[in-house]
């Protein structure tokens, strides 16, 4: 791999939020030689002056690491051998392009993401260099320097796989390291793994923000369950219109079916199940919360612009889409008044 130090390769992570925060503080408790870099400048005073905290269901830790803000990157004297990118989807591409200049030559970029963002790594740092990552998680942050974990290491998991079949064999060792902060796969077909994660963060994220809930009350709101699915069932269209193949995910047992909307059901009902505790935001309704954008366009837009581009319409998705971006422009307020007009929705599209 060319690590050329005791700790093992220079690592970064660019976007240390509620999510980067944690699996970074699990590397650094490790004795990786890890460095924090954040776009929230009191986060990473905080995180100078008192470490970062995590913290967990049953436990709470410390640990003191270094940390720069994102105008510091231009002082970096020394590449980065391996960069873990956990930004929001939308800020990919400038995060890749920022973060390109204090890569090594043989380094690697980690998009740990929601939504299709291995393509626009990979368009600015090149394909060998990108491996796709999918991340399954529960996490928030509130306090800057403080993240508050809802799943320990035996219940996070993660699937690496690398763009280039060239990069594939070193992706066991990216998954050696990232194994401190969790279950790792690494599969060969990454695309798919990303596309069955998009299908169910379509059902989940920004459904149940629209009416301003935790995820399981959003689920268990009258109608919503059969909202979330029709727009689970259009994402999974889209997958299998892009190419991608019905694969497990999430540490599912194999697929023994090849009905897309029994998968799509039952990886629900897991993510409902094990990684979602009863007071679990979603992460777009957090975003929405602080007053920041949520990545309506990267992953309920996303199924839209694929099968538009294939000839085909995903009514459901349109509208979660058309009331997200009313939210976010002022014009409507995330309520669960908002599941009427979802439930309109559903029944038009399943009458036709």
């Amino acid at each position: 791999m060319g690590w050329n130090t005791e700790k093992g390769p220079r690592i970064a992570f660019l976007g240390t939020g509620a999510q980067g925060a944690s699996i970074a503080a699990d590397f650094a408790a490790a004795g990786l030689d890890v460095t924090f870099i954040d776009q929230w400048p009191a986060h990473i005073e905080a995180i100078r002056k008192n470490g970062i905290t995590v913290n967990l269901p049953k436990r709470s830790f410390n640990v003191a690491v270094p940390a720069l803000h994102l105008c510091q990157v231009a002082e970096v004297k020394v590449p980065f051998d391996l960069v873990f990118i956990v930004m929001k989807a939308y800020d990919t591409k400038w995060a890749a392009e920022l973060i390109k200049s204090v890569l090594a030559d043989d380094g690697l970029v980690v998009g740990l993401q929601n939504g299709m963002t291995h393509e626009d790594i990979a368009g600015v740092v090149g394909r060998e260099r990108t491996i796709g990552a999918v991340i399954e998680i529960a996490s928030n942050m509130w306090t800057p320097g403080i993240t508050n974990r809802q799943n320990d290491v035996d219940e996070s998991w993660f699937a690496l796989g690398a763009l280039d079949p060239k990069t594939q064999p070193r992706v066991e060792a990216v998954a050696k390291i990232l194994r401190n902060s969790g279950r790792v796969e690494v599969m060969e077909d990454i695309k798919s793994a990303k596309w069955m994660k998009l299908v169910v963060n379509a059902a989940e994220l920004i459904p149940s923000s629209i009416v301003n809930l935790p995820l399981n009350d959003a689920a268990r709101f009258p109608g919503m369950l059969e909202v979330m699915r029709l727009a689970g069932y259009e994402a999974m269209q889209a997958a299998q219109a892009d190419g991608a193949s019905i694969i497990p995910i999430i540490g599912m047992p194999p697929v023994t079916s090849n009905h897309p909307e029994r998968y799509v059901d039952a990886i629900f009902d897991e993510v409902l199940k094990t990684f979602s505790k009863p007071d679990t935001l979603v992460t777009s309704l957090q975003d929405w919360r602080k007053g920041r954008r949520a990545e309506v366009r990267e992953v309920n837009g996303w199924v839209v612009d694929i099968l538009k581009a294939h000839g085909r319409s995903s009514p459901m998705n349109q509208r979660v889409v058309e009331m997200a971006l009313e939210i976010e422009k002022g014009l409507r307020t995330a309520d669960p008044a908002n599941a009427k007009e979802l439930q309109a929705t559903y029944h038009e599209i399943t009458r036709t």
